[in-house]
């Protein structure tokens, strides 16, 4: 699949102190220090009284091991304190007592840990299928598109924050659609459910690209209209590439503007924006489209504002066309890799969700000669762009 989590993003980020499984060193800690005990009592000739260290052997084993390991760590426990020779309970059957309903009480606790466990990985595999189905992976190639993204949510442990964006092959051609809801985290899940299918409706059905940008923006105005002092909106910006994918449409709406990768250059392609979805202002200032003519080699850059409006701790924003000019030969997958790789380095605080789309038209003529571009083809770097 085309789109991925950042770098780290599927790793639990947690600790293993706050939730996550504990690393290996931990499950080595019983076994470890049960040897090193008994070890210790034969090694030396007079009485060292460290029987009561055992007691942490049951305890420790409820951090990783399930309920019948810990009891078996206990039963070897109880066991080596009633063997004269290691002299392990030499204080008396007070140890012995203290220990055994320590291993008893550990059993129980793994029980319930290893339950709770249980319960959690079906919680979360559920909670990550829905997300999954609201916003799921791109495939490699969409039509004559080919397409490679990264997504990264801002809140922890969720795959679908506030960014969304969609690839989809209709009867009018290939559209694609990247979009920022107000806000981030769980809270937006719903509202880029909803921009989602309803910009999946207008694939198939609403032939003019406006039309289309209008159609989400009714849908977060009827979503909104219920809710008093909502202040719901999202921008967008939507894309459109014809059968022979020689041009593409731009229709903007308050989004940051894309970059037309083409050579060794980031050119911006500034479109006149129109409001931003769910304000109700597109009867009074609708955006208008802008087409671009594509040649060999050209690909499209579109992000969220995670990406362009990220600073360093000089409060200066990242600069995005310098840093994907550096950029600009490497293939698509690597591109979206670096640039992520280059914003964690600029910004190592990033608390806004981040999305990257890059979008490679695929021309007839790659296709009879069949050679799908790179990003690496030469063309006329003074045009459509500013």
């Amino acid at each position: 699949m085309a789109t991925r989590a950042a770098p780290g993003q599927r790793e639990d980020r947690r600790g293993w102190l706050r939730g996550s499984p504990p690393p290996r060193w931990v499950r080595l800690l019983p076994p470890v220090l049960l040897v090193g005990v008994c070890v210790s009592e034969l090694a030396t000739s007079h009485a060292l009284d460290i029987g009561f260290l055992l007691g942490a052997i049951p305890s420790l084993a409820v951090l990783s091991y399930g309920p019948l390991a810990t009891a078996a760590f206990g039963a070897i426990v109880v066991f080596l304190l009633t063997i004269p020779a290691l002299q392990l309970n030499h204080p008396g059957n007070a140890d012995l007592l203290t220990i055994s309903f320590i291993a008893v009480l550990s059993v129980f606790v793994a029980l319930v840990r290893s339950r709770r466990d249980a319960h959690l990985v079906t919680v979360r595999s559920v909670a990550e299928a829905a997300q999954l189905a609201v916003l799921p992976p791109l495939p490699d190639h969409v039509g004559p598109i080919r397409c490679a993204g990264l997504y990264r949510a801002a809140q922890r442990e969720t795959l679908v924050g506030g960014d969304f964006f969609d690839v989809r092959d209709g009867p009018f051609g290939v559209r694609a659609l990247m979009g920022d809801v107000q806000g981030h985290g769980l809270s937006a899940v719903g509202t880029v459910a909803s921009l989602l299918g309803a910009f999946r409706e207008t694939v198939l059905d609403q032939r003019d690209l406006e039309a289309a940008a209008a159609r989400l923006d009714r849908r977060l105005v009827v979503d909104s209209a219920e809710v008093d002092h909502a202040e719901l909106f999202a921008t967008a910006l939507l894309l459109e590439f014809p059968p022979d994918a020689t041009t593409v449409r731009l229709v903007s709406c308050g989004h940051p503007y894309p970059l037309l990768l083409r050579g060794t250059k980031a050119l911006e392609l500034d479109t006149e924006p129109g409001p931003p979805l769910g304000l109700g202002f597109f009867e009074l200032s609708p955006p208008r489209a802008r087409t671009v003519e594509l040649e060999p080699g050209d690909r499209l850059f579109v992000a969220s504002d995670g990406v362009s409006e990220s600073r360093d701790q000089t409060g200066a924003f990242y600069p995005l066309p310098d840093r994907l000019a550096a950029f600009a030969e490497e293939p698509s997958d690597a591109l979206v890799d670096h640039v992520w790789r280059d914003l964690v380095d600029f910004c190592p605080s990033i608390r806004d969700d981040v999305s990257i789309l890059v979008l490679t038209p695929r021309l007839r003529s790659d296709e009879d000669g069949e050679h799908e571009r790179d990003g690496n083809g030469n063309g006329n770097s003074n045009s459509n762009g500013r």
